[in-house]
């Protein structure tokens, strides 16, 4: 009868396994048809009110003291970039002066169009 007790025991942890785990399956294919029906009737069903978000001129505060400040700031800025120019035009004659003599030279050559 020994060589009987394992095989019926092999087959009965085999049954139990088999059985846990198919009904673990069922439970959670039940789940998802649950799920996934109910996220089908809320793509399907409109809802009666649609809240648009408000517009992005109405969501924007006035802000004098940064619009101020940024203002400022493009002056700054624009007025040293400005006076690089004037300086890097300025360096430029002064090479010229140096490379080609007096003033008379340079002012025609300046004046042909050069650049």
């Amino acid at each position: 009868m020994s060589f009987l007790l394992g095989p019926v025991s092999g087959a009965l942890v085999a049954g139990g396994l088999y059985y846990g785990y198919s009904s673990m399956i069922q439970t959670r294919t039940e789940t998802h048809i649950r799920d996934l029906h109910a996220l089908s009737v809320r793509l399907v069903e409109t809802p009666a009110l649609i809240m648009a978000p408000p517009s992005a001129a109405t969501r924007v505060t006035p802000r004098p003291f940064s619009a101020l400040l940024q203002s400022r700031w493009n002056q700054e800025v624009a007025s040293l970039y400005a006076g690089l120019r004037d300086w890097d035009t300025r360096a430029q004659e002064w090479g010229k002066r140096l490379l080609y003599g007096s003033e008379t030279q340079s002012s025609s050559v300046g004046s042909s169009g050069g650049r």
